[in-house]
């Protein structure tokens, strides 16, 4: 029995502490929403928004990735190894929005906080990874993942938020409150072939 519930605290174990979602200000978002939504009300009552959980593995997130970007086959051990890397090394804030009706994962978006020497030993945000379950789409979840870690970086004390996005997303983010900086609007890339051995 005391087995049953260890592996059931290691299951729900969180990347990061969920009550610094509940002090969000959504007020502080320059983003409307109609209705009216938040991480503590995310307009529904089988919605709840909160930090990664190790057992998300089977709850779809990777399955949800996938409509992002190719994953590969990751398994339990992989998440779980990657998941431990990320909780020690801080820094990684993956938050998602669940269904709790069918216990899937319905939205996710990741917050990784650079440590900087630049403005007085500052924090910087970068926003990665945002997806929406497509059947979910039209119920402002985009907006509302994105807000949420935007003002969690903020309430971070990152100076600065910054993020990539193809062309046809970039009037999404500027209603979120993201602006081109001009002279600096240009993503560029170096990719690393995976070796095939």
């Amino acid at each position: 029995m005391e087995t049953h519930k260890t592996e059931d605290r290691h299951q729900s174990e969180y990347l990061y502490r969920p009550d610094i979602l509940q002090k969000l200000d959504f007020n502080k978002s320059p983003a409307v929403f109609n209705p009216r939504i938040s991480t503590v009300n995310p307009g529904a009552d089988w919605m709840v928004v909160r930090p990664l959980q190790r057992g998300d593995f089977d709850k779809g997130f990777l399955q949800l990735l996938s409509q992002l970007t190719s994953t590969g086959s990751i398994t339990r051990k992989q998440f779980d190894e990657r998941f431990t890397q990320m909780k020690i090394s801080g820094g990684h804030y993956v938050t998602v929005i669940e269904d709790k009706r069918s216990s899937k994962i319905i939205a996710a978006a990741t917050l990784t906080v650079e440590q900087k020497f630049i403005h007085n030993c500052s924090l910087r945000g970068r926003l990665e990874d945002v997806v929406v379950n497509d059947t979910y789409r039209g119920k402002q979840l985009g907006k509302l993942i994105v807000v949420t870690v935007s003002l969690l970086a903020q309430e971070l004390g990152c100076y600065k938020m910054s993020l990539d996005c193809k062309d046809k997303l970039i009037k999404f983010y500027e209603s979120l409150g993201y602006k081109l900086e001009p002279g600096n609007s240009n993503a560029m890339n170096m990719r690393f072939e995976e070796d095939p051995s």
